[in-house]
């Protein structure tokens, strides 16, 4: 017998509608310990519910995720309601959850603690960072809402204590899913202005919810930001919102903010009495003592003959005259000297100076020279004359006149007649001329070679 092979899909399909069809599991209320939470880029919350015995994937759509008031973390205890069914691409039935509240303690104050926790780990509750409030401001902001008993005791209590400043009143929601937006609006419109000197944000009492939009992250962060000033407001003195611990100085009433914000009128009343009476007392008692010694100034020895109090200054005046003068007379003199001295020594080094000697030193060089060169002349003319005569005496070529002749033989004079023999070509020299001739015979003392 053949069996029908389901697939996968079919199957999976199959069980789905299962699912849809049990009413017991459209609207289940499940609690457990929340693992492995991420929170996706789109606002999913993908999670597993878990206890001692068993799991649960889950998964939270951001339609449902954005009402969330606080972060869901791994470790939580929640409660969780939703419906189960069967996410059919993984073949595994999930819960698919609505909502989520922390199992023990409430949503709301679970939401304060998480922020209060992230922005002090930030720093923004760092009383460095926070900033001092005018000692007289002319304008105050204030955000709250236009109508209600904070603007009203704020209002009163300013007029009361510094009627002089300019209140400027940003209306705002303070309760409900808008308050947040609108508080942020009227604080960052604020600091717009630029002429705001303090700004009263807060709103009256009320419960954890009404006072809610005061414990949102937009409205710390934008407190966090504001150059102006910012005194917290919010509630009765029992409230306590994350506005306050980042607000730059918290008030435990809208009217105890007011009177943060400004000065009494009648302490400052008091202080200017006050200041008043000391400066008068002060000039009394200065003009008496002025009086006193002015009195004791003119009945007093020295000025009832005041040249005695001038005289020392004259004699000294008169001595360091004396001394300025020789000191002068001193260093002019110092001076002349050093300029006669100067003075000489540029004649000594004068270039005009120095050519005058220097063509005395020429002309006397060059009569010493020429008479060098003359004696040098003469008596080279005497050794040339005398060696001129020597060799006129030694020249042949007078002997020659006297009869003589030079016989040479291949360039070379015959000193022997050894040196030719019969036939040798010889060359006779005379005064005026040369005789080639051929030797013939050469005949000796002792007879014919």
């Amino acid at each position: 017998m053949s069996q029908t092979y389901l697939t996968v899909k079919a199957l999976t399909k199959y069980i789905k509608r299962k699912f849809d069809a049990d009413t017991h599991l459209r609207d289940v209320y499940v609690k457990g310990e929340l693992s492995n939470v991420k929170v996706h880029s789109s606002g999913h919350i993908y999670f597993t519910l878990k206890d001692e015995s068993a799991r649960l994937t889950s998964v939270m759509f951001a339609m449902n995720a954005r009402s969330l008031k606080f972060r869901p973390e791994s470790g939580m205890n929640v409660l969780v309601r939703g419906d189960i069914n069967v996410f059919e691409a993984a073949g595994q039935y999930q819960l698919y959850a609505s909502s989520i509240q922390p199992d023990g303690i409430g949503e709301l104050f679970l939401a304060f603690e998480q922020l209060k926790k992230k922005l002090e780990q930030e720093g923004l509750f760092h009383p460095n960072r926070k900033k001092r409030l005018p000692a007289f401001p002319k304008k105050i902001g204030v955000v709250t809402s236009k109508t209600g008993a904070a603007i009203r005791d704020i209002l009163t209590t300013l007029e009361r204590r510094y009627p002089i400043s300019e209140v400027i009143v940003f209306p705002s929601i303070v309760q409900g899913p808008q308050a947040a937006p609108s508080i942020v609006k009227s604080i960052k419109q604020a600091n717009t202005l630029g002429s705001i000197d303090v700004l009263i944000v807060g709103r009256g009492g009320g419960s954890i919810e009404d006072l809610w939009a005061f414990n949102e992250e937009i409205v710390a962060r934008a407190i966090a930001e504001s150059s102006v000033p910012i005194i917290s407001a919010v509630g009765h003195e029992t409230d306590t919102t994350i506005a306050d611990f980042v607000s730059d100085l918290r008030a435990p009433t809208p009217t105890a903010a007011a009177e943060m914000a400004v000065p009494s009128k009648e302490n400052l009343m008091k202080n200017i009495l006050s200041y008043q009476s000391a400066s008068l007392h002060f000039i009394t008692k200065r003009l008496t003592d002025e009086k006193n010694r002015y009195q004791r100034a003119i009945t007093s020895p020295v000025m009832a003959t005041p040249e005695k109090l001038y005289r020392p200054f004259i004699e000294r005046y008169i001595r360091t005259e004396q001394q300025l003068h020789r000191e002068v007379n001193r260093l002019f003199g110092d001076k002349v000297r050093n300029f006669s001295q100067l003075d000489n020594r540029f004649k000594q080094l004068s270039p005009q100076r120095l050519i005058t000697l220097q063509s005395k030193h020429l002309v006397i060089s060059t009569n010493q020279l020429n008479q060098a060169m003359i004696a040098a002349f003469e008596k080279n003319r005497q050794q040339f004359t005398g060696s001129l005569r020597t060799l006129e005496a030694l020249n042949p070529l007078k002997i020659m006149d006297r009869g003589y002749s030079i016989t040479y033989k291949d360039g070379q004079v015959i000193k022997s007649i050894d040196e030719v023999q019969k036939g040798d070509t010889i060359a006779v020299t005379l005064p005026d001329g040369q005789i080639d001739a051929i030797v013939q015979q050469a005949v000796s003392k002792e007879g014919v070679k």
